[in-house]
Formats: C-alpha cells, sequence, structure tokens
C-alpha cells in the first residue's frame, strides 16, 4: 500500500466514521505520535468494527500530542518519548505504554536489497553530524568490506516535527556518539547539522524512497508496509542484527517496568546478542482528572481491549505487545489515578 493510498484509506474511514454515526461525548479522541500509528489505525477498525464505538486519532507526532493533551484538546496524547515524573505530577498526567516497537534506518541506494548493508552507531551518528558525506567512505567500507557501495553523496533525511522517534534516535546516537551528545543531544526536537526535514514517519519514509543516496530512519511499520530498503545495525554485544519483532522483543526483555517511576523507561543501546539497538516504547498520556469522564472511561475500555485483543494485530505489524504482568501494573495505575470531580474511579 502506498502512503497515499494508507492517507486516503484513513481519510475515507474517519469521513465516514463521522457520516454514518452522530459524535457522542464518549467517542474517543487522541493525537501524536506517528510511531505507532499503524497499529492504532489497525486496532480502531478491529474496535469499532466489534462495539461500533470509534476513535479519531490524529497522526501528528509527539510532540503535538503533548501539547494537545495538555490544552485538553483531545481524550488522550501519544508519545514515544516518556514524560518525567516530574512533568506529569506538575501537570496532572498518567502515563502508560502500549506496544515496543524500533526505530530503523532505511536507504536508497541502487544494486542494495534490504538488510544487506551493515552500520554500526558511531558510523550512523557520523553520517548524522555530516561528516561522512559519501556512500563509499571507508568507514561504511570497513562494516561493509563485500558490498558494491556507490560513490554517490548521503542525503540526510530527518524529521521536521517534534516527533518521539526523533528522541528514540536521537536518545541511542547520544548513547554511542560522545560527540553527537555534545553537538546534539537526544530530544524530540534537535538542531540537525545537516539533512532534509521531513513530517511524520510518513513524510521521512516518503522522501527517502524518492531520493537517490538518502537515508533516514522511521518505525519499522512503515519500514515493513512499504517494503523499504532498510539497514542492519550492530548492537551493543557487537553483533549485527536485522529489525523484526524478535530482535524488538530481546531489546525490551531486559526493561523493569515494575520498578519504573510512571513506567519511564527507555529501551535504546540494550544488551544482548539479539537485541535491536533502537527500540523504544510507545506511551499514552491522560489526565487523573479528565474533563469529560465519560470519553476517559471509553478509552480505557478501548486500551483495554487493545492489550486483552490486539496482540496478534500488533504482531503482525512486528510491534510487540505488552507483558501480561505489565498490563495487570497498568490496570492498577488505572483503577488507581484516573477517577471523575466526585473521586470515583473510571474502571467499571
Amino acid at each position: 500500500m502506498t502512503f497515499k493510498t494508507l492517507a486516503r484509506a484513513a481519510c475515507i474511514a474517519a469521513v465516514a466514521a463521522t457520516a454514518t454515526a452522530p459524535v457522542r461525548a464518549a467517542d474517543i479522541s487522541g493525537a501524536g505520535a506517528t510511531f505507532p500509528y499503524p497499529i492504532y489505525a489497525k486496532w480502531a477498525e478491529a474496535y469499532k468494527a466489534q462495539t461500533g464505538n470509534g476513535l479519531n486519532y490524529q497522526s501528528i507526532g509527539s510532540g503535538g500530542g503533548i501539547k494537545q493533551i495538555k490544552a485538553r484538546t483531545v481524550t488522550f496524547g501519544a508519545s514515544d518519548m516518556p514524560l518525567e515524573p516530574a512533568d506529569l505530577k506538575a501537570s496532572g498526567l498518567i502515563q502508560f505504554p502500549t506496544v515496543v516497537g524500533g526505530d530503523v534506518p532505511v536507504v536508497n541506494l541502487d544494486g542494495v536489497k534490504p538488510g544487506d548493508l551493515t552500520l554500526d552507531g558511531p558510523t550512523l551518528a557520523r553520517i548524522f553530524l555530516g561528516e561522512i558525506k559519501s556512500w563509499d567512505d571507508p568507514a561504511i567500507k570497513t562494516l561493509n568490506p563485500t558490498a558494491k557501495l556507490p560513490s554517490q553523496a548521503i542525503v540526510v533525511v530527518h524529521r521536521s516535527d517534534g516527533s518521539g522517534t526523533t528522541f528514540i534516535w536521537t536518545d541511542y546516537l547520544s548513547k554511542v556518539s560522545a560527540d553527537w551528545k555534545t553537538k546534539v543531544g537526544a530530544s524530540t526536537a534537535v538542531e540537525w547539522p545537516v539533512g532534509i526535514g521531513a513530517k511524520g514517519n510518513e513524510g521521512v519514509a516518503q522522501n527517502v524512497s524518492n531520493t537517490r543516496g538518502a537515508i533516514g530512519y522511521v518505525e519499522y511499520a512503515y519500514v515493513k508496509q512499504n517494503k523499504m530498503n532498510f539497514t542492519r545495525v550492530v548492537n551493543k554485544d557487537g553483533k549485527a542484527v536485522s529489525p523484526d519483532s524478535q530482535a524488538f522483543q530481546a531489546a525490551a526483555g531486559n526493561a523493569d517496568w515494575a520498578h519504573s517511576d510512571m513506567y519511564h523507561v527507555i529501551l535504546t543501546d540494550q544488551p544482548g546478542a539479539n537485541s535491536w539497538p533502537v527500540a523504544g516504547a510507545t506511551f499514552i498520556l491522560m489526565y487523573k482528572q479528565p474533563q469529560d469522564p465519560a470519553a476517559a472511561g471509553e478509552a480505557l475500555k478501548f486500551f483495554s481491549w487493545a492489550y486483552a485483543s490486539g496482540g496478534k494485530l500488533a504482531e503482525d505489524l512486528d510491534y510487540v505487545p505488552m507483558p501480561a504482568a505489565v498490563v495487570a501494573q497498568i490496570k492498577k495505575t488505572w483503577a488507581d489515578e484516573i477517577k471523575d470531580s466526585a473521586g470515583k474511579s473510571l474502571m467499571n
């Protein structure tokens, strides 16, 4: 499915839902991360078919999702960058993870098939710093001694919007490159040394696909859906691994959700021979005391359904569902923290 077809289908579905049913107070609205958009769209379609209840999710980037939930214009915000516990407390919010996925380097190189090329963290950092400018640079040749690398300029493509995908990517580069950490750092939006900006995972994927010599980073579902040319990456244990659900699961296996403060867990550069090094969870943000308790309760029903019945849909897109023990912990958080103005839990 092409980018335009996917976007058109989403728009048609949204318009159809609006046309066939009146907007109710309990309708679910959300906005934010593009990283989980493919699975949220799948979940919404299946949930509506089973319950008749719709979800209007705007895939606008994590920065936009954080702004919209803080402005109280949506039932929930979505971000791939977990908010700090102090920020959550100050804003009256809670957060919880939904799935784990991975950022993946994607390239547009003639004669190079998906998974043929291997890169490591320091080399990726130097490419995105603008220090490595050509595909036949010795650093890339060393990692790919048998590859036929063209003497072609590297075109860096990065996110232009505030993005949790960017946070995961730049957090990883900060961990593997002291230069990157000092000169650029990790955030949802950074001052990029070089490159072309594009909006959303969709925009980066489209720009890379249309630009010869390009390299960018997108969530793996976009790689899979659009048959993009990905690279392998050398992980913390020195092993070159390909992105897939097993590699994401290996990275997530070290996560200590039980002892985290409001699920503030970052999964980049995890140890393990099979771990994908640029893995990350994606998070939902909701108010402890929502202005519209009916809509918030409906959102909790949706995510409860997703945890119970949406695992296979997530796995089909190479996301990793949350473990049962974590889901039980999340539901306890809902029961304890999300209440109406009378102090009554919204969990039925």
